[in-house]
C-alpha cells in the first residue's frame, strides 16, 4: 500500500466569517474551507484511492486565542472555556470538519495534531475528546514534537522566547478554583494588547517585514503609531508590576523577549541545530507564516509549511497582499522507509466565480 503524509500548519480557524446576525467577523483569518475539502479529497481519490494517508496538523490550526468568550477575550483560560470556544470554531467551519470526517472514513487514513501557541488549549483532555467526537476518529496528539523515520516535526514556537511554553508546567493549578493555561508572554501580549489594536487595524499582525510596517505607519498613520507606542510602554510596565500573578511577568523575561523576539521569527538556526542529530534528515516547522526550504548539506533539509492565511508584504520583490496554500508532502517510495519531502502549493480546482472575502 502506498503511504504518504500531508503536513499543514497555521490555518488559524476562527468562529467563521460571519456572526449569527450575518455581520462580518473581522477577526476570522481562514476562508478556504472549500479548498481544504478539495485538498483532502484529491489525496484520497484517483491515484491515491488505495493509499494510506496521514494528515499532520502542525499547530495553530485553531485560533483559540482570537475568539471571544461571552464578549470578552481572555488570557485566563480554563478547560471549560476552551471547549466552548472550540465548539464555536466547529460551528463556524462546518465544511472543514466535514472534510476531516470524510478523510478518515475509509479506515486507512489518520490524523495527528501537534499543538502550537495559538491552540495551546488543545492540551486539555476535554478539548481533545471533543475534537475526536467531531471528527469521528481518535486523533494522535503531540504536545511539542512528532518524530518518525528521520523526520522531526514541531510547530516552532518553542524556539522563540516570546511564545515558548514551560514543558514542565502546561497548566497553573495552585491558588485557583480550577486549573488555567500557563500562557507564555507572547500569548498574553496577543490577547491583552494586540487584539485591542486589531479592532482598529485588523492587518497589523499580517504585515512583513515588521520594521517596514512601522516605518510605513509612522509616515501614513503617524498619530495611530505614536498612540500605539505609548500604549505598548504602559502595557509593559503593567505586566511587570501587576499585582495579579496571572498577569505579571518578570522584567528580565520581557527584556529578553524584546531583544530576541520578532513578528516573523527566523527558525533557520533552530532547524540547523536539530539537523546535527545524525538520526534526523528532515525538519518541518510552521509558526512564522513564511514558507521556506533550505538545504545546508546533502541529505539534511528544512521545510516551513507557511500559512493558509493572508499576508501583506512590503518587500519590493513581493509587494502586496497574497495567500499561498502551502504544505509539505512526504512520499514513501516503494520499498523505502525514508520519505521524500516536497514543499507544495494547493491551487484548488478551477472556479468560474467565488466570493471575495474582505475583512
Amino acid at each position: 500500500m502506498k503511504k504518504i503524509k500531508l503536513i499543514v500548519s497555521d490555518l488559524h480557524l476562527g468562529a467563521g466569517k460571519n456572526f449569527e446576525d450575518g455581520s462580518i467577523n473581522s477577526f476570522e483569518e481562514f476562508y478556504y474551507d472549500a479548498q481544504f475539502e478539495e485538498f483532502l479529497n484529491y489525496y484520497t481519490t484517483g491515484d491515491y484511492a488505495d493509499s494510506e494517508v496521514e494528515l499532520i496538523l502542525n499547530g495553530d490550526i485553531l485560533n483559540l486565542l482570537q475568539i471571544d468568550y461571552h464578549g470578552h477575550y481572555l488570557s485566563v483560560i480554563t478547560e471549560g472555556i476552551t471547549v466552548q470556544i472550540l465548539k464555536r470554531i466547529v460551528e463556524g467551519h462546518p465544511g472543514f470538519f466535514q472534510a476531516l470526517r470524510n478523510f478518515i472514513k475509509n479506515g486507512k487514513n489518520s490524523i495527528t495534531y501537534v499543538v502550537g501557541n495559538h491552540d495551546q488549549g488543545m492540551l486539555w483532555p476535554q478539548a481533545r475528546e471533543y475534537l475526536n467526537q467531531v471528527t469521528g476518529t481518535t486523533i494522535r496528539y503531540r504536545n511539542m514534537v512528532y518524530f518518525f523515520d528521520g523526520v522531526h516535526i514541531e510547530h516552532g514556537h518553542m524556539h522563540e522566547p516570546a511564545n515558548r511554553l514551560d514543558p514542565k508546567k502546561f497548566f497553573i493549578k495552585k491558588e485557583y478554583p480550577e486549573p488555567i493555561l500557563n500562557l507564555p508572554f507572547g500569548s498574553f501580549f496577543f490577547v491583552e494588547f494586540v487584539l485591542k489594536i486589531k479592532k482598529f487595524n485588523p492587518n497589523i499582525d499580517k504585515v512583513r517585514p515588521f520594521k517596514s510596517m512601522v516605518r510605513w505607519g509612522l509616515i501614513q498613520e503617524t498619530q495611530f503609531m505614536i498612540v500605539t507606542f505609548f500604549k505598548l510602554v504602559r502595557f509593559m510596565l503593567e505586566a511587570i508590576f501587576s499585582s495579579d500573578p496571572r498577569k505579571r511577568y518578570p522584567w528580565k523575561q520581557i527584556l529578553k523577549v524584546l531583544a530576541e523576539g520578532t513578528i516573523f521569527p527566523d527558525l533557520d538556526s533552530a532547524a540547523r541545530k536539530i539537523l546535527k542529530d545524525e538520526r534526523i534528515h528532515t525538519v518541518v516547522f510552521g509558526h512564522n507564516h513564511v514558507y521556506r526550504y533550505r538545504q545546508w548539506q546533502r541529505g539534511k533539509q528544512y521545510f516551513n509549511t507557511g500559512t493558509w492565511t493572508e499576508l501583506t508584504s512590503l518587500d519590493f520583490a513581493s509587494f502586496g497582499k497574497f495567500t499561498k496554500l502551502t504544505y509539505v508532502l512526504l512520499d514513501y517510495p516503494e520499498g523505502s522507509e525514508k520519505p521524500l519531502a516536497r514543499l507544495k502549493q494547493w491551487r484548488g480546482y478551477h472556479r468560474i466565480e467565488e466570493d471575495v472575502d474582505v475583512t
